[in-house]
């Protein structure tokens, strides 16, 4: 039995390696004039190339400037009223006390006007900034020139990988005219 069982195995595994074929071979074995070998890889030179990018960045700069602090007359008016017309009041004596009390007003809030408006200058740091394009170059293998050696012959080809020590090829035979 077991022997019957070995020899199922061994002719299933026969069988089946018979319809195997590498990915790379044409189904129906392809060119009838075309087979696949071995070469021995010399050397493999990688072929380098530079992609350029636009690379947006943005630089900034501290500056001096002068600015004038233009102050607040409004408030300064109104309060410089308010005391002026406070003083004026405690000024004025009778009927008198109602102008003195007018005139402190208006006189306050002229000086509180005048005050507020002489807001001064200064000078402070102010960050500008100004996006520019660089240009960014970066180097990278877009192949390899190969060179190899089959049945003695020297061939040079570019190849897309680094194929090792080893290259398969393919060998097509045709009439010479």
């Amino acid at each position: 039995m077991t022997k019957l069982w070995l020899s199922a195995l061994v002719l299933a595994l026969v069988a089946s390696s018979a319809y195997a074929q590498d990915a790379r071979t044409p189904p129906n074995g392809g060119d009838d004039n075309a087979h696949y070998g071995w070469a021995d890889v010399l050397r493999a030179d990688p072929v380098q190339g530079v992609t350029r990018t636009n690379v947006p960045q943005q630089q900034c700069y501290d500056q001096q400037v002068v600015q004038r602090d233009p102050g607040n007359s409004a408030a300064g008016t109104v309060l410089g009223a308010v005391i002026g017309g406070v003083l004026g009041h405690t000024i004025g004596k009778g009927d008198g006390r109602t102008a003195a009390t007018v005139g402190g007003a208006v006189v306050g809030g002229a000086v509180g006007n005048s005050v507020s408006n002489k807001g001064g200058d200064y000078q402070t740091t102010q960050t500008t900034c100004n996006q520019v394009n660089t240009v960014a170059e970066q180097r990278r293998i877009i192949g390899y020139d190969v060179e190899y050696r089959y049945r003695g012959e020297v061939y040079m080809s570019r190849l897309n990988y680094d194929p090792g020590e080893r290259l398969r090829v393919r060998v097509s035979v045709e009439p010479a005219d």
